[in-house]
């Protein structure tokens, strides 16, 4: 017995020198403190959650803010799992998919990703209002599981590596620039051949 207690308590320190923390339990802390979050729907209930997530954590959220979070787009889809036939219960699946990316100065692209959220829900044909409530409720937690997830890719980022990213996004935007320019004067230095003049009868 107490073998087995102390070989627990060695996986709980373990696990929680790297980094691994259960739902609910210890930090939430970003290290990243500053953030402008935006999305194509400006008002949608992810965003919207996602927003007040971060502030939680200890984020100041605002316009104009270093590093901005993009939520590119967001796409559901839903399936049947399992169908009885009649107008008897069915199991569906749905998916949700979050695109996101994170953008630094000047609007650059620093990384791009997407996250993505399956729950199964059973539908009562005989009980359309229920069944109707169920689909509801799902998607209120699938949108809850990708805030959560959203937070947790965001915890594995600190603003040294974002100053990283900025880095190599502004030198690949310079040697573009460059080649750009050069292709541009070795253009304009080929001299130009004079049109064909044909005898005039």
């Amino acid at each position: 017995m107490i073998k087995r207690n102390l070989l627990v308590m060695g996986l709980a320190v373990m696990l929680s020198a790297c980094g691994f923390q259960l739902r609910g339990t210890g930090t939430s802390e970003l290290s990243i403190k500053e953030l402008d979050v935006s999305a194509r729907n400006a008002y949608g209930e992810t965003v919207t959650q996602l927003r007040q997530a971060l502030k939680n954590s200890g984020v100041n959220v605002y316009t104009g803010a270093p590093y901005k979070l993009v939520l590119t787009n967001e796409a559901e889809t839903q399936r049947a799992a399992t169908y009885t036939g009649g107008s008897g219960s069915a199991e569906y699946e749905l998916t949700t998919v979050l695109s996101y990316s994170i953008n630094g100065l000047n609007d650059t692209n620093l990384l791009s990703d997407k996250l993505e959220v399956r729950k199964i829900y059973v539908y009562d044909g005989n009980n359309i209002t229920g069944g109707d409530q169920e689909a509801s409720q799902t998607r209120e937690e699938m949108r809850r599981d990708l805030v959560q997830n959203m937070l947790v890719r965001l915890q594995l980022l600190t603003p040294a590596q974002l100053d990283q990213l900025q880095v190599e996004a502004d030198a690949r935007a310079k040697a573009e620039a460059d080649a750009l320019e050069a292709a541009r004067r070795a253009q304009d230095e080929t001299p130009q051949q004079s049109p064909l003049q044909l005898p005039v009868n």
